[in-house]
């Protein structure tokens, strides 16, 4: 799943201005050999790995940004094509985004790393998004699912037990809007968690039924607005109708919306499960579980979005390649993967490597290792427009400024127009 942006002004002094900065200390001037300038959108689980990485490496210093999504991809191009790009910053999957890898990779921004050792290994469904014109040019580490995650001591203390069917999760939701604690915290006021949901939910009602949907609209043969897309979009406005969330959705940020999770004001939150860590960052008691979202009454038949993450490129002009090399080799060995995926609460993207799986995502693993997962919907769009009209038009709707069939069809008008 992926996340995209408008333009941005004064590149140069984003980094400083817009994203949160992590010094090397006084001396990491750019170009030094012992500095590697990064950004990252893995705000609580980069940390870590820098420090990993800088403790492997004596002497070398990484000084990196991170940011939201939404920040991050309103500069990065911006930085790109400015020459004041970062030697490695993080890459979506696919084609969905304006920080995608085929979006990227095609003007020349990105370096190919397909002499990687790590890249032959790629998962087939992994590699293909990984890949443009054939060549690598993005480190996955790690593969990540959308459902719904429960705070389980919320639950508890509510007396509820998760839904695990359509008609129990709206009864579920009533229920706990009776009681003062909504069901999910909703974070829209950040464009890109508009998506989340609705991905939750046309995993199941699109693709369970035709798990050959991407590619007869590729043909020309299906479009958003005559397909189960729309029943999706019907279930996502119920679900707001049925007080599944919190008032005032599209004014709580992202941010916000971990702290109503977290602390038990909502019994979970809809989202991938990356989350699960900065939830256990703001709540270190506490336990919280990520199941499928239920988009019908047949539970067997549930599919989740499962798909590889975000991974990291390296610039092409980068002014350490040779470092920037040497840290997509850490971010992509068994020791740094782990200490990503440990830290994210998702799964490796290499097999073998060792890591034990956070029981939070039992459930995520099970869909995958059962073959019911389908990729994040943007990531086989053939633009970014596509995403980004979705995106604003779903803020539309839940202010009352659009209705699902208009957005729907300009989604299709742009799908249409292609590359």
């Amino acid at each position: 799943m992926n996340i995209r942006i408008p333009s941005a002004v004064l590149a140069a002094l984003t980094a400083a201005t817009v994203l949160t900065g992590c010094s090397g200390g006084p001396d990491a001037e750019s170009g030094d050999s012992k500095v590697l300038t990064l950004a990252s959108v893995d705000q609580g689980s980069i940390e870590d790995v820098v420090k990993a990485f800088e403790a492997a490496n004596p002497g070398v210093k990484v000084n990196f940004t991170t940011g939201g999504a939404d920040q991050y991809q309103q500069q990065i191009r911006t930085q790109l094509a400015s020459g004041t790009a970062p030697d490695v910053m993080s890459v979506w999957p696919g084609n969905g985004n304006p920080g995608a890898t085929y979006v990227l990779a095609k003007p020349g921004y990105l370096l190919d790393l397909s002499s990687q050792p790590w890249a032959s290994k790629l998962p087939a469904g992994v590699k293909g998004v990984t890949q443009y014109d054939g060549k690598t040019y993005n480190a996955v580490f790690g593969l990540n699912g959308i459902g719904a995650i429960y705070n389980q001591e919320a639950l508890s203390k509510a007396g509820l037990t998760a839904p695990t069917t359509w008609t129990e999760l709206l009864a579920f939701c009533k229920a706990a809007a009776a009681k003062g604690t909504p069901a999910f915290a909703l974070g829209n006021q950040d464009n890109w968690v508009t998506q989340i949901a609705l991905y939750a939910l046309v995993a199941t009602t699109v693709y369970s039924a035709d798990k050959d949907f991407d590619t007869k609209m590729q043909a020309g043969q299906a479009t958003f607005a005559n397909s189960e897309w729309r029943t999706a979009m019907a279930k996502y406005i119920e679900m707001e109708k049925t007080g599944c969330f919190q008032a005032n959705g599209l004014g709580t940020s992202y941010e916000a919306s971990q702290d109503l999770a977290a602390t038990g004001k909502t019994l979970g939150i809809i989202q991938g499960n990356w989350v699960v860590a900065l939830l256990k960052g703001k709540n270190p008691a506490g336990t919280f579980v990520l199941k499928a979202l239920p988009a019908t009454d047949d539970p067997a038949k549930f599919f989740i979005p499962g798909a590889a993450g975000a991974g990291y490129g390296v610039n092409a002009k980068a002014k350490n390649k040779e470092l920037a090399l040497k840290f997509i080799s850490y971010i992509m060995s068994p020791e740094g993967m782990s200490v990503f995926n440990k830290k994210q609460g998702s799964l490796p993207a290499l097999p073998n490597t060792g890591y034990t799986i956070d029981p939070s995502l039992a459930e995520v693993a099970k869909f995958i290792n059962d073959g019911r997962t389908v990729p994040f919907m943007d990531q086989l769009w053939p633009n970014a427009k596509v995403q980004q009209t979705m995106l604003s038009g779903l803020q539309e709707i839940f202010s009352g400024q659009s209705t699902p069939d208009k957005v729907l069809a300009a989604m299709d008008t742009n799908y249409k127009a292609g590359a």
